[in-house]
């Protein structure tokens, strides 16, 4: 940061600052007062623990920067100092930052990539169009948000999304959702799995959540008896992938289990615990998991494989109307993990519920081919930063003299 840019840290130029972090950190990556170019402001307000909702972002974000410059902007300094990106990055942390920067710049778009209560400190600006695009495709509770009527559009994956809005929320104006698929699954990352000629199992649970409602990880209730379930299928190469915050969870029941899987695991099989899953799946044969953004990756990318669902509920009614990912997989729950080792043997030779995947495939993502979701997100940020430069223009023009 230039010397003298706010003087003694303790009395920063803008006074303002003083309402707000009189002795936080300070703006990096820009001079305040000053237009930060770009087009897009990707909008990023939470610490390092949510940084992989960003993270998965990066790559497609990369590729629209071609077309449309993109400044991601940030509000946590741990989260600015962590986040690694060829991408331009600011950090605004205090309100006012946020407030200057913008009114400083011609950023056209905002997008926002989680529900993040922070999110409504950059939708107070009139002069730019709000995007929510989420982190992932799911069926848990967390991804519908009465937070989505303060955007101007939300992009989604297909109808299986649109459903769950209608289902969910109450006077939502259905004409903000923009279906783009899913845009993070064009990419091909290297496989990180060395082959192997065993049959590959991925167990791949999700965490516990915000809150309890939101709590959909089998790994306390059901995770150490899985393993030990496919431990006992012949000729079976397991791979544990759970979500990265379960290694972290302060839950003593999912920490404990969590310890006692990789323990399990720990000699002839693969413990993955950072990293990008879709890098796993090419290697996988057959998936564990609960619901999750990854279960419907699955379903995307490998369609051909079987997989099984968790449910930590035991609530078969509730599952299949909530995830219908679920009625063409099989569950596993208190009732049938007992079965659990014939019941993968079974269906790595054979797939009961091939067909049934490809018609709820659809239902999640439409008949989109390789590329086509990029194309479409793409086209979809094009026409918000269109549609923003005409309403702006028309306002202006529409000012008396």
């Amino acid at each position: 940061m230039p010397v003298g840019l706010f003087g003694n840290r303790k009395k920063p130029r803008d006074v303002r600052r003083l309402l707000d972090a009189p002795n936080g950190p300070v703006p990096t990556g820009y001079e305040p007062g000053t237009p930060v170019p770009g087009t897009v402001a990707v909008y990023f307000a939470d610490d390092p623990r949510k940084l992989y909702q960003l993270r998965q972002w990066l790559p497609v974000l990369e590729r629209l920067d071609r077309e449309h410059p993109v400044t991601i902007v940030m509000r946590n300094r741990k989260s600015y100092d962590a986040l690694e990106t060829p991408l331009r990055k600011v950090l605004a942390p205090a309100f006012p930052d946020l407030v200057q920067l913008y009114e400083c710049s011609d950023l056209k778009v905002a997008v926002y990539v989680n529900n993040s209560v922070h999110n409504f400190h950059s939708l107070m600006q009139r002069h730019m169009l709000h995007v929510h695009v989420n982190h992932g495709e799911s069926d848990k509770v967390c991804m519908v948000s009465n937070q989505v009527k303060a955007y101007d559009r939300v992009f989604i994956a297909g109808e299986a999304a649109r459903r769950r809005h209608r289902v969910a929320l109450m006077e939502f104006d259905e004409s903000k959702l923009v279906p783009v698929g899913r845009p993070q699954l064009d990419l091909r990352p290297a496989p990180v799995l060395a082959p192997s000629t065993q049959r590959t199992v991925l167990y791949a649970p999700t965490w516990e959540g915000e809150n309890a409602s939101n709590n959909y990880t089998s790994v306390d209730v059901l995770g150490p008896a899985i393993v030990e379930r496919i431990l006992a299928v012949p000729d079976v190469r397991i791979v544990y992938k759970p979500h990265p915050r379960v290694a972290v969870s302060p839950i003593p029941s999912i920490a404990a289990a969590h310890r006692e899987i990789v323990r399990m695991l720990s000699r002839a099989h693969v413990v993955i615990e950072e990293g990008d899953i879709l890098a796993v799946f090419p290697s996988c044969d057959l998936m564990i998991t609960d619901v999750s953004s990854v279960g419907l990756d699955f379903l995307y990318l490998r369609p051909d494989q079987p997989m099984f669902v968790a449910d930590r509920y035991d609530d078969r009614e509730r599952l299949h109307t909530d995830a219908p990912i679920s009625r063409c997989a099989d569950v596993v729950d208190s009732a049938t993990i007992g079965l659990l080792t014939a019941t993968v043997a079974g269906r790595l030779d054979h797939d009961e519920y091939r067909d049934a995947r490809a018609a709820v495939r659809s239902l999640y993502f439409g008949d989109l081919a390789p590329g086509e979701s990029t194309t479409r997100f793409l086209a979809a940020i094009g026409d918000a930063v269109r549609t923003r430069d005409a309403h702006l223009s028309v306002s202006t023009l529409e000012v008396p003299a």
